[in-house]
């Protein structure tokens, strides 16, 4: 009997702690999560995205970096992709679609314990090349792969 009755007086100081932490506005993302860089997401041209994500436009163009995506995407609403690279001490990557609204399509921020690969899905308006930018040892490196939409994901 005194089991249930603590159990349901745990249960209840819980909820309590959850709903003040919610009215609080304590659970939301942007309490909670690392800063957004919205300047970057919401800009409109290339060179404005990439200057707000990775400070810079200037790239070198790297065999060192692999861009791994279909040569056809069927529905350009998930286009899968992943970047590979070998090159030493990478800080984050990048992946850009110029011909997209919004031609950010991700970023990642890599610690110096992980390797330079991220997968993931993006959305692409039309046939695109898929701009991937490697910033490693302070410097900025590019990779680009051509990706054919015959059906359109961003709003087509």
């Amino acid at each position: 009997m005194t089991n249930t009755r603590r159990i349901f007086l745990k249960a209840s100081l819980a909820a309590s702690t959850l709903a003040v932490a919610a009215g609080a506005n304590l659970l939301t993302p942007r309490s909670v999560l690392a800063a957004w860089p919205a300047k970057a997401f919401n800009a409109k041209k290339m060179d404005e995205a990439m200057t707000g994500i990775i400070g810079g436009t200037q790239t070198t163009p790297s065999p060192d970096i692999t861009v791994e995506a279909p040569d056809i995407a069927e529905n350009g609403a998930v286009v899968s992709v992943t970047i590979k690279t070998s090159l030493p001490k990478v800080e984050s990557i990048s992946v850009f679609v110029p011909v997209n609204a919004y031609p950010l399509a991700s970023s990642y921020n890599l610690s110096s314990s992980t390797d330079g690969f991220i997968t993931g899905r993006i959305k692409m308006a039309k046939t695109s090349p898929v701009i991937a930018v490697v910033k490693s040892n302070g410097k900025l490196y590019s990779a680009r792969k051509s990706v054919k939409v015959t059906l359109g994901g961003c709003g087509g």
